[in-house]
């Protein structure tokens, strides 16, 4: 009997063995495999019910007691490492360690991607060798939400569905959501997630930039023009276009978002009328007001009122910055920065610096004003105030004097106000046939008022969140709140360049100092132990 259950014992030993070697050879036996394994289990346990006597004479042993101790050990640390490694894998976590954070998605993107429901699809159209430079990206965008899917086609392989997907050129990615399709043609983040809001938007908004009065221009690509403000407002899916509005009597009607960028001179009380027609109606404006450009000027009394009205006073003076946070910037105190945003959609998650080169201020109306209350959007630091005398500034003499009205900080350079449509038009009767139409937003009047407009030119877009807080006040008057974030950032230029003296030096520091001091350590100690 013990010469029979020893046959069986190593054939079973040989079957398990046998099992994983085919499963490592031939995977396209593992079912045989799967078989012989479990056979070989079978026999290995016949074998050990067969030698029960000699198994507990065996484990009666002290040295048998404690070798199944550390066998036992090894399995439950062996089986804590699968555990773990099965938990890492079903739960995810990366992190980013670069300054720029260049290898993690943006806030905007994130939220967009959140913000999807229904199920999007990136198809890439690629030879199957360059799949892996799309893989890495599209694996975040998987990453942060479970209605993203990534699919890899090889136009070469599968020619029907590069036919049936109109494809032009390798490396392009087909965006699908709710019927609509995009296309592009890079790995970059930038380019991802706009056309992805292109499909999730649909047809593209309307921003229009009044002309005639001063205002910055979005065609001017000089210091203080308004083309990478365009480029920006572009990027998110929005179109632009200039408006002289003493032409028309009336706002277009797919306007979105009107923008007073920086007027030097007042507006026409025709044009007030319009605008204010339009923001009844449910229209959205953003005021960009600069300081009166001479001390007891006309100013601009009815763009002020029309402020007024929304619970919003343009303060007659000029924010001064004593904190010394400008000279970090390399500004004075002409240039008040703020890193402290009061409590709004268009400021929630924001922590960025922003400055305003030669600011008003924009403060909200105690009570408000015909019902509508302005909320603060920007504070400066309790080191800066709004100077009064503006002819003293122009004159180099800077210093606070509340005896001449001037107002120590915080001081708000930007507000924003809401109310209801008082005159919105009827809304279109819905399609019976067609159910999947998003209902349009609730009309609401929204006007946004800042007290300056060189924040956001050319010159003043190298301050981080500079652009990025004017692209959220915009998103904001255009009801798509899922715009605002933290948009992504480019790769950081972080070269060391090196004169050729530094270079020169740096080679005699490796090559002969630093090696010189290791041979003569070692040559001193040496001659100490002798």
């Amino acid at each position: 009997m013990a010469k029979i259950t020893g046959i069986i014992g190593w054939i079973g030993t040989v079957l398990v063995f046998g099992a994983v070697a085919v499963r490592m050879v031939y995977p396209e036996w593992n079912e045989y495999a799967t078989y012989a394994a479990w056979a070989g289990l079978v026999s290995v346990l016949i074998y050990m019910a067969g030698q029960w006597r000699d198994v507990a004479d065996f484990y009666k042993g002290r040295s048998a007691q404690y070798g199944t101790m550390s066998i036992v050990s090894i399995v439950v640390f062996l089986g804590i490492l699968v555990a773990v490694n099965y938990l890492a894998i079903r739960q995810n976590k990366r992190w980013d360690f670069t300054a720029n954070q260049v290898y993690s998605l943006s806030e905007q993107t994130i939220k967009v991607l959140q913000s999807l429901d229904a199920p999007v699809k990136f198809t890439v159209f690629d030879r199957e060798t360059n799949f892996d430079r799309f893989r890495d990206r599209l694996d975040e965008f998987v990453y942060h939400s479970s209605n993203v899917q990534a699919e890899y086609v090889d136009p070469d392989r599968e020619p029907t569905r590069a036919k049936d997907a109109q494809l032009q050129s390798y490396g392009t990615i087909l965006i699908e959501y709710k019927g609509r399709t995009e296309r592009v043609t890079s790995t970059d983040e930038q380019a991802l997630a706009n056309a992805l809001i292109k499909a999730a938007t649909g047809a593209a908004k309307k921003v229009y930039f009044t002309q005639g009065h001063g205002e910055k221009d979005t065609a001017a690509t000089d210091r203080t023009g308004y083309s990478s403000i365009a480029e920006a407002l572009t990027a998110d899916n929005y179109e632009f276009e200039s408006l002289v509005l003493v032409q028309q009597t009336a706002v277009p009607n797919d306007a979105t978002v009107v923008v007073i960028a920086g007027p030097t001179t007042d507006f026409f009380a025709a044009e007030m009328d319009a605008l204010a027609a339009y923001v009844a109606r449910g229209g959205k404006v953003l005021v960009m007001l600069d300081p009166p450009a001479k001390p007891g000027g006309p100013g601009q009394p009815l763009l002020t009122q029309f402020l007024m009205d929304w619970g919003i006073n343009a303060g007659n003076d000029v924010v001064l910055d004593a904190s010394g946070m400008g000279q970090l910037l390399g500004t004075d105190a002409s240039v008040p920065v703020a890193a402290q945003y009061p409590p709004h959609a268009i400021t929630d998650g924001f922590r960025l610096v922003t400055a305003y080169p030669v600011a008003r201020s924009m403060t909200s109306l105690d009570g408000g004003s015909n019902s509508h209350v302005a909320q603060p959007l920007v504070s400066t630091s309790a080191q800066s105030w709004a100077e009064a005398d503006t002819a003293s500034v122009t004159g180099g003499e800077v210093e606070f004097n509340a005896d001449k009205g001037d107002r120590q900080g915080p001081i708000t350079l930007a507000s924003a106000s809401s109310a209801p449509a008082t005159d919105a038009p009827a809304a279109p009767a819905a399609d019976a046939d067609s159910t999947a139409a998003e209902p349009p937003p609730t009309p609401e009047s929204r006007v946004v008022a800042i007290g300056d407009s060189d924040f956001a030119a050319n010159f003043g877009l190298g301050i981080a969140g500079n652009r990025d807080f004017f692209m959220n006040a915009v998103s904001w008057l255009a009801q798509q709140e899922n715009l605002i974030a933290i948009r992504p950032r480019q790769p950081e230029d972080r070269r060391l360049t090196l004169t050729a003296d530094q270079q020169q030096r740096i080679m005699l520091l490796c090559l002969f100092i630093i090696p010189g001091i290791v041979f003569s350590t070692g040559v001193y100690t040496w001659w100490r132990r002798r």
